[in-house]
């Protein structure tokens, strides 16, 4: 859930506006990023916080209204500047690595740098947001997997360039615990697998992602398969084309009974590919959506709050 701040005017996620209270948590008028100025909440009013506090039973810091317009008609942050400083949080409120590294405090003093123009950069969404952190000067260390050519080489060779987790063929070197939360690449913390089971587990905690895996045994089987299937028809039509213009060549012919002939056994041996192909995404991207739901369903079962 993305808020309004009713002082600098940006639209970010909702932990922004969460304090803790004496008994139940408390909902600012304003972001933790204008609390870090100094401003105070009660002397501005926010009505879609308010009424949300109201209905969430939490305490609301900020002057009560009956109005549903801010009243601060000039915000701190131009209207131009909005969407940039909203997509750069909204970056860093995501980014785990970037968390661990540099305090939410010290993000959001930078921010106001920006802001206040002591430092002459605003963030900008055409480059990378670790360019836009450097230019705020916040440095965070994004290469913590050390592992060399020699390292690689020996965990493939270990698990036979065999995927761990779904028994395709695999090269990528994949750390149980991730590097960004763990940085640990002992070698107990890695494993071999595909690139794509690799992309799906991300940061999602190893335990998790093997119970997961457990319940698709017969799906990895298939997987395997669809590759084997597939690698040896495509080898085959590769061959096959090689066969054909080995004969066009040699009768310096283009046309011909004989060769149109295996054109169209060719051409049958391409449809089934494809065929092959499409049914062999459509289980891959199945299985992707599985595990997504299953991390997502995990993380909201350890949030207590909506917001």
């Amino acid at each position: 859930m993305k808020l309004q701040c009713a002082s600098c005017g940006l639209r970010i996620n909702s932990l922004h506006f969460k304090q803790e209270g004496l008994i139940n948590p408390k909902l600012t008028s304003i972001c933790d990023i204008c609390l870090t100025r100094g401003l105070n909440p009660d002397e501005y009013e926010n009505k879609v916080i308010q009424e949300l506090a109201l209905i969430m039973l939490y305490s609301f810091a900020g002057r009560k209204t009956e109005s549903n317009k801010l009243k601060n008609e000039k915000f701190l942050v131009p209207t131009k500047q909005r969407k940039a400083y909203e997509a750069f949080i909204q970056d860093y409120d995501g980014n785990e690595v970037a968390q661990q590294q540099i305090k939410r405090e010290i993000f959001n003093q930078a921010i106001i740098k920006s802001e206040d123009k002591i430092i002459d950069y605003v963030p900008r969404n055409d480059v990378d947001f670790a360019v836009n952190m450097q230019k705020l000067n916040l440095e965070i260390n994004f290469s913590l997997n050390e592992l060399d050519y020699i390292d690689r080489e020996q965990i493939r060779r270990k698990y036979n360039y065999r995927c761990q987790y779904c028994g395709r063929k695999g090269t990528s070197v994949d750390h149980k615990d991730p590097v960004s939360l763990s940085q640990n690449n002992d070698s107990d913390n890695l494993i071999l697998s595909c690139s794509e089971c690799n992309r799906i587990k991300s940061n999602m905690p190893y335990n998790l992602f093997i119970e997961l895996n457990s319940r698709l045994k017969t799906v990895n089987k298939r997987l395997v398969q669809y590759e084997n299937t597939l690698a040896n028809l495509k080898e085959e039509f590769a061959q096959a084309k090689r066969d054909l213009a080995g004969q066009v060549h040699l009768r310096g012919v283009v046309n011909d009974p004989e060769l149109n002939a295996m054109r169209k056994q060719n051409k049958k041996l391409h449809d089934a590919i494809d065929s092959l192909q499409s049914d062999y995404d459509t289980l891959r991207n199945t299985r992707k959506t599985y595990f997504e739901s299953g991390w997502k369903l995990a993380q909201e079962n350890q949030t207590t709050d909506i917001i």
